[in-house]
């Protein structure tokens, strides 16, 4: 599988997820290196074993997994002629202990988990070992009946250190009076008295250290040098007995390094099937199906990462139609379904359960591919629409019937009609390569060509168009709609405006039978003629043109570069050579749509022409400053909006008219209005 699409569809995401579950090392990197298989025996088994693992969770089952604590160097350094310390051993012991409780614990399981509990009869207990390593050692130390000469030189070790004691105390006994403190000290491993420093020469020995003030020196008597040599003496010898037993038991444990490293890697696979039940259980996961037809049926399914909080999926493709065209407004949960399909198939070809009720199937596929966001690159120099044909690109060389492609908003990013156009071709090429497809998108003409062509079918999410809130039901079989008029009207859009939109859309922009009226505005019956003979010379674009660039965004930086557009184009030449003929320009009115030609965009009249000849229009909700020379009348505010007309609806926000009504009754503590500055 393609590594980008795996973090696209957040994969990663739910590996992290899953790796809160292990507990080992071994088990975690299995999680790591977790990918989709692409053999449907392989992918049933590990289904089943999630299954199995979970079932035992389910029943309460604490499930001994032993822990691999210290393990992992232990591996490393047998066969490197390196003798393991105490603490080594301690953690092989305690590995070895677990093994055998777990391999007692699954031979009870086998009837309910088969698969699960076979692995433990691939592991050893080594109990000769295990003796071995619990005879010589305890607590971390090598005991004294670990060998014979081991014990034999500890106890001539006893009896030397009490002599030494015995010697101590006489000598404390007899320099009480110029002691410093009335104890036995050690330095460097021997035994020193702290004597006065002015009293230093009263006591015979070698001062090995004095005080950090000085007063203070700490004296090796004569009397126990000989004594302390003859237990150095011993205690080098028990070190060398103790590492004869340690090595001894290193090179057995290296004659079970390979039993070792079996059972490790058996437990580290335990780990592993243990975690997956456990999310499984997480998730409210479900066994499914499989196939390899290119069938997917899924009952009530949820986004693994969402949880219960999201709304129920159900989706069905590959029996009569193998590519799915879904539509809906926007952030009505067409993406979430992409993603939600693309993920759960990467989940069951893993191995694990998915959040889906029983009778749910998914078919196996070699690649999955997909084209979800806009892929914009500023460093790459990517668009929109470039990056869309990049990635489809991609998919059209490797796309068969092996493979789920996923593809959110075609034919967006370009020219509506020439992407239209693409995008039906793309999906007929890939229909003709039996290709498992599922689309987004908001364009009619696409919901179109599935309704007529066989192996195609529309699905929509479903919306409330009363409470303007989408439901996030998938319903297949019916196209849906992106419902703009809907929430435009209801978002306070004038009701002219609404109905004249329904007009256009039904009949078409730029089809012969639609009809846009010619409007423009007079001072004074000599300036009519004038006027219509600028605009006959001006206003050549047609207005179904205006009308595909009103859906534009207008980008910030057009906004901030518009005092730096040259105001002498074609047409301006030709205005400035009548310019005579012309005694006034037409004095724009709050709520006229005017043209502004600079930009190729409509936009409505916020604020009348200042003494600059600088008109305030608004354009997308973004209100700017524009030389009255730039606009041409569109459509004069007296035919869009009813007289006495509230403009403060157009103007400002919902949240803005509420609180300028609030203060026209009362005066509010805190409460205040905030006016974007005008660009």
């Amino acid at each position: 599988m393609n590594l980008a699409t795996m973090k696209l569809l957040q994969y990663d995401k739910v590996q992290t997820e899953l790796e809160r579950f292990a507990v080992s090392y071994l088990g975690k990197n299995h999680i790591r290196e977790m990918t989709p298989l692409t053999q449907i025996k392989a992918i049933r088994l590990r289904l089943d074993e999630t299954s199995e693992a979970s079932t035992l969770l389910r029943a309460g089952a604490s499930i001994p997994i032993p822990s691999l604590e210290g393990i992992e160097p232990v591996q490393q350094l047998l066969g490197t002629g390196y003798v393991l310390t105490e603490r080594d051993f301690g953690h092989i012991q305690q590995f070895l202990r677990s093994c055998r409780q777990l391999i007692r614990y699954m031979a009870t399981k086998s009837e309910i988990a088969p698969m699960v509990a076979s692995y433990a009869s691939s592991m050893y207990e080594l109990p000769s070992l295990l003796s071995e390593i619990e005879r010589c050692i305890y607590s971390g130390r090598v005991v004294d009946g670990a060998s014979k000469e081991l014990a034999r030189v500890r106890k001539k070790i006893a009896v030397s250190e009490e002599r030494v004691k015995r010697k101590l105390d006489s000598l404390l006994s007899k320099h009480r009076a110029i002691m410093q403190e009335s104890l036995v000290s050690k330095r460097n491993g021997r035994y020193v008295l702290p004597i006065k420093k002015e009293h230093r020469k009263q006591v015979n020995g070698v001062v090995l250290d004095e005080s950090a003030s000085g007063q203070t020196v700490y004296i090796e008597p004569s009397d126990v040098t000989s004594l302390q040599q003859e237990l150095s003496f011993l205690q080098t010898e028990e070190a060398r007995e103790e590492t004869k037993v340690l090595s001894a038991l290193t090179e057995m444990a290296e004659k079970y390094s390979h039993e070792l490293k079996l059972n490790a890697d058996t437990v580290g696979m335990y780990d592993f099937i243990i975690a997956r039940g456990k999310y499984a259980l997480s998730i409210s996961g479900r066994n499914v199906e499989l196939n390899d037809q290119g069938i997917i049926a899924l009952k009530q399914a949820t986004h693994p990462l969402l949880g219960p909080g999201m709304v129920p999926l159900d989706f069905a493709i590959g029996r009569n139609y193998k590519s799915l065209i879904i539509t809906g407004p926007n952030t009505g949960g067409k993406t979430l379904t992409l993603k939600t399909v693309g993920l759960l198939t990467m989940m069951v070809q893993s191995g694990l359960l998915i959040p889906v009720q029983e009778g749910s199937q998914c078919s196996i596929y070699e690649q999955i591919s997909v084209d979800i966001g806009d892929g914009q690159s500023i460093e790459h120099a990517l668009s929109t629409f470039s990056a869309h044909i990049r990635n489809v690109n991609h998919i059209l060389q490797t796309a068969n019937d092996k493979t789920l492609i996923l593809l959110d908003e075609m034919a967006s990013g370009t020219d509506p009609g020439e992407g239209i156009g693409l995008s039906i071709a793309v999906l007929e090429e890939l229909h003709r390569r039996r290709a498992t497809v599922v689309v987004t998108t908001h364009f009619t003409e696409i919901k179109n060509f599935a309704r007529i062509t066989p192996g195609f079918e529309n699905a929509r999410m479903e919306f409330d168009t009363e409470t303007l809130e989408p439901k996030y039901r998938l319903k297949i079989g019916e196209a849906g709609q992106s419902y703009a008029f809907v929430i435009a009207e209801k978002l306070g859009i004038p009701s002219a405006i609404i109905a004249r939109s329904r007009e256009i859309s039904e009949a078409g922009v730029g089809h012969e039978n639609t009809m846009f009226p010619s409007y423009n505005v007079t001072t004074n019956e000599s300036h009519t003629d004038e006027t219509h003979e600028l605009a006959g010379k001006c206003d050549t674009d047609d207005l179904s043109g205006r009308e595909t660039h009103d859906s534009d965004t207008l980008s910030v930086q057009e906004s901030q570069s518009l005092e730096g557009i040259p105001e002498k184009t074609a047409c301006s030449e030709d205005q400035n050579q009548e310019k005579n003929h012309s005694p006034k320009t037409p004095a724009y009115q709050l709520g006229d749509s005017v043209y502004v030609s600079s930009l190729n965009r409509t936009g409505i009249v916020c604020e009348a022409q200042d003494s600059r000849g600088m008109v305030g229009v608004m354009i997308q909700k973004q209100k700017i400053k524009i030389n009255h020379k730039r606009l041409t009348l569109h459509i004069a505010g007296k035919d869009l909006y009813p007289e006495d007309y509230d403009m403060d609806i157009v103007f400002e926000s919902k949240e803005n008219r509420k609180k300028r009504k609030l203060m026209n009754r009362k005066h509010v503590e805190g409460l205040t209005i905030e006016i974007k500055p005008e660009s």
